[in-house]
Order: structure tokens, then sequence, then C-alpha cells
């Protein structure tokens, strides 16, 4: 305990990131862009829990489904479901055909409008099977890490100095610009070779895999990116969800590979 105090970084972005209430002392935007660096830690620990309960349900059910809706579900409750709500939301809002400053009101309200729900509704059934995939591959447990690490190193990413804020407020306006492109392109670096790492646990096929689905799902997520700031002029807190729940799902596409 006392050396995690060390790390104010890590211990915000487990605290914005998952239902772990972790208490800061000093929440300014230099100790949130070392959270923001820290996501794919964060991310980590997700992975494993979600893991740990798909693995779980397959030793006790004997099926790769069970076990892979147990891992999407959990991912979802340890997140509380807040980047499945983010990507449902800039889904209503990229198919809005409202101005600039309408599709973000339209991001903001707290109901789901049919593209969010048709996205939202598409995405898990994706994930879902991909995992079920991998799991019937030997890969299931590394599958789930590797797309949790993913997604979250998009927020890495999305969070450099090229990145406005969409609002001059909110989650956005506090994170934007605030961890430098030196250290997002070490973390991205760090995150693929140990995806790959990872992967290595299945063979050299499987390090090929694990690395080349880093690298998709963070290529997909920032395609998304570059889209969430030409319609909404950056990003917020919304649009950080949905990079996560694309890097990880096209970053289980990659893994559901025969």
């Amino acid at each position: 305990m006392a050396s995690a105090a060390r790390f104010p970084g890590l211990r915000l972005a487990i605290g914005t990131l998952s239902i772990l209430r972790v208490q800061v002392e000093a929440a300014d935007r230099r100790t949130a862009g070392r959270a923001m660096a820290c996501a794919p830690l964060a991310g980590l620990g997700i992975g494993v829990v979600a893991a740990a309960v798909g693995w779980a349900a397959r030793v006790y059910t004997d099926s790769t489904l069970v076990a892979a809706v147990a891992a999407v579900a959990t991912c979802a409750a340890v997140t509380r479901a807040l980047h499945l709500d983010g990507l449902a939301d800039v889904a209503d809002g990229l198919g809005s055909a409202k101005p600039r400053e309408q599709a973000l009101e339209v991001m903001k309200r707290s109901d789901i409008g049919p593209f969010g729900v048709v996205t939202l509704l598409l995405v898990l059934v994706m994930q879902i099977t991909c995992v079920t995939s991998a799991y019937a591959h030997h890969r299931g447990g590394l599958a789930i890490i590797v797309a949790a690490v993913t997604g979250r190193l998009a927020i890495t990413l999305a969070c450099t100095p090229r990145v406005p804020s969409a609002r001059p407020e909110g989650l956005g306006a506090w994170v934007a610009g605030t961890v430098s492109l030196r250290t997002a392109s070490i973390v991205a670096v760090l995150c693929v070779a140990g995806c790959a790492g990872l992967g290595y646990v299945r063979g050299l096929g499987g390090a090929l895999l694990a690395g080349a689905a880093c690298v998709v799902g963070t290529a997909c997520a920032l395609a998304l990116l570059r889209r969430c700031v030409n319609r909404f002029g950056g990003i917020t807190g919304d649009v950080l969800g949905s990079l996560v729940e694309t890097g990880a799902a096209s970053a289980l596409l990659v893994l559901a590979a025969r």
C-alpha cells in the first residue's frame, strides 16, 4: 500500500477506468497525464480479472460460449459499462446529421438512439463471438488480456498534444494533451512488445498474432479517433470510451483467427 501511494497516476488510472475507488490526493492535469499513460496497466488488470472469470466459467460449464459471455460481461461490470455507454453515445453523435454543437448535445443525453443501440449490439456480439473462437483455438485468456490492454492504449494515444478537447469542460478537457508524444510512443511500443510476449506462451505464431492484434486494434481505434476529431472537434469522455471498445473488438477479431 505504501508503494502504491507513490504512484498517483496509476491510482488515478485505476479509479477512473474501473469500479475501484482509489483515493488520490492531488488530481491535477499532470497527474491526469500520468494516469492516461498508465491506462494500459489498468487494462491489464481488467483483462486478467476477466480472463480468470472466463476460465472459471469454461471449467464449470465446458462451454466456450458461456466462457466468452462471462469474460465480456466481466469487462463491462468492472468498468461499470461506461466504455460501452460511450460507444453508444458516439455512434448516435456520428449518426446525427445535426451541426457539431448539437451532435455533442445528442451525446450528452441519457437515452440511447437507434445508431447507438445497433452499434452496441453489433460490437457486443462481435466481441463474444471472437472470444468464443479464441477459446476454441486455446487462446481465449490471451485474447481477453490483449484486447483489454489494446483498448486502453488507445486512450493514451488519444491524449497527446495533437488531439484537442471537443468541449471546454468535462473529462476530455481535463486529459486532452496531457501525454507527451514521446511518452505515448514508449507506451505503445511496450504494449505491443508486452502483448507479443504474452502470446509467446502459445509459441512464435501466438506472439506474432498477439502483437499484430495490438497493432491492428490500435490502428482501428485511431481511425475512429480521427473521425471523431473531424466531427466533434476533439475528444470527450464518450469518445475515449468508444476508442476502448473499438480497439478491443478489433484486437479480438485478429485473435479469433484460425
